[in-house]
């Protein structure tokens, strides 16, 4: 029988992030520079600047996630999913709010847990519009309820195109406690919006 986050994860749908890429900023705005973009330097698996795994924490829901680098501090609803199977997103309204998927794992435990937010809405840039700049080896904070924080460090930062998005290799199972950050991406066209995701890797490195 599969544990509830494992099984969790498995039912997200490919079309998991296309709720987040409106481009309604740059769309009505007209600002000619959409959101910075990973490198090919930061697109690596290998674990960021030699950190190895923590141990798994006790599971606790998460409330915030920090990551200082690029300024990002900003409180976690829970999210459900769509009627199509893809994961539901926090309220375009909300600038500064992210959401996990409360069906999979929690931050901080053993598996592959999920974050997902905006990159800008109607009023301009939302809580990860810098997330295409995170380098390989930042650190990510996520306040949880039991009073703990789980510090996780970044492994990669890569973008990919909506047609091609790995469902695998970001939301499948992993046998250390991982954390996946996404957000729209992939440089953006008025006609179609962004063209694809950002995703941030990570695991866990410690605790507090």
């Amino acid at each position: 029988m599969r544990s509830r986050a494992t099984a969790g994860n498995t039912v997200i749908a490919a079309v998991t992030a296309a709720a987040l890429c409106s481009g309604a900023w740059l769309l009505h705005s007209g600002a000619s520079h959409p959101p910075p973009q990973p490198s090919a330097a930061e697109a690596s698996a290998a674990p960021a600047a030699g950190r190895s795994a923590a141990p798994a924490l006790a599971p606790s829901p998460p409330d915030r996630i920090r990551i200082p680098s690029i300024r990002v501090s900003a409180p976690l609803m829970g999210l459900g999913l769509t009627a199509s199977g893809s994961l539901d997103v926090p309220p375009a309204s909300e600038k500064n709010l992210a959401g996990w998927y409360e069906a999979g794992t929690m931050p901080g435990e053993k598996g592959t847990a999920i974050v997902a937010g905006h990159v800008d809405n109607a009023d301009g840039p939302a809580v990860f519009y810098d997330l295409g700049a995170l380098k390989r080896g930042a650190t990510v904070e996520v306040d949880r309820r039991d009073g703990s924080v789980a510090v996780f460090t970044v492994d990669a930062v890569e973008v990919y195109a909506a047609s091609d998005f790995p469902d695998q290799k970001v939301y499948g199972a992993a046998a250390r406690p991982e954390l996946r950050v996404i957000t729209c991406g992939g440089g953006y066209s008025r006609s179609t919006g962004y063209q694809g995701n950002v995703v941030v890797f990570a695991h866990l490195t410690g605790s507090r």
